[in-house]
Formats: structure tokens, sequence, C-alpha cells
């Protein structure tokens, strides 16, 4: 039995649609950065931490402005799990974070029940 090319194209377009919506529903899901510029001078990122999933164990070799996008609670741990800070974002504020100390790395956890969000503008050179 011969299928119409027409009938091959629109199940063809249709798998791909789904297939494009389903991988937006998993990144809109999970705890990512999403870089939003970088030059000589800074590094400018989106971070979206789900509930219950860190960021990954990383570290900054220079101070950084944040603005949070969302309200939120956000734990800041050791590789050991040790709670290094917790910070206490407010929806359209900025901070300050330092860069970190000499061979400390850390992870951002989110224990609330929604997404927090924030822009980071990292400076690309040395802070005193």
């Amino acid at each position: 039995m011969k299928r119409p090319i027409a009938s091959i194209i629109a199940c063809t377009a249709s798998f791909l649609v789904g297939a494009g919506a389903m991988w937006a529903q998993q990144q809109a899901s999970t705890t990512r950065r999403e870089p939003q510029f970088e030059n000589s001078n800074v590094r400018v990122w989106k971070s979206i931490i789900m509930p219950n999933q860190p960021l990954t164990q990383h570290r900054h070799e220079n101070g950084r402005a944040l603005i949070a996008l969302t309200d939120g609670q956000l734990k800041v741990v050791d590789k050991d799990g040790k709670t290094l800070d917790t910070y206490n974002w407010e929806r359209g504020k900025a901070y300050w974070l330092d860069k970190d100390p000499a061979g400390q790395t850390h992870a951002d956890v989110n224990e609330t029940s929604k997404p927090i969000e924030v822009i980071v503008v990292e400076l690309q050179k040395e802070t005193p």
C-alpha cells in the first residue's frame, strides 16, 4: 500500500513538532544556566534553579552582581554538603557576591517549592 507524499510529510512534521515540544518542556523543568552575553569585561548568564535540583559544584574566580528575577531562598553548600551561606533573594533587587575563596567550590540548592531565577553579571577581571 502506497502512502501519498503529503501524508508522509504531515506525519514527519507532527513528529518533529511533538519532539520539539517535549524538548522545550524538559528544558523548562531542569536546573540550568543560560548564557546571555560575554565580552572581555563581563560574562552574563541566567541561572534557573529548580526545586531540589542544585547546580553542580562550581566556583567563581571573580566578583559578580546578581539580579533576582524571582523571590526565593537559596542555600550554598560545599562539596561535602555543608552549608556555606543562605541567601534570601527579593525579586527586582540586585546583590553583590565576592569571588570564592581559593580552592573552594559550591553548589546552589533550592529547597523551596518554586523555581528561582537570577541574572548573574560576573566580572572577567579579578576584583580586589
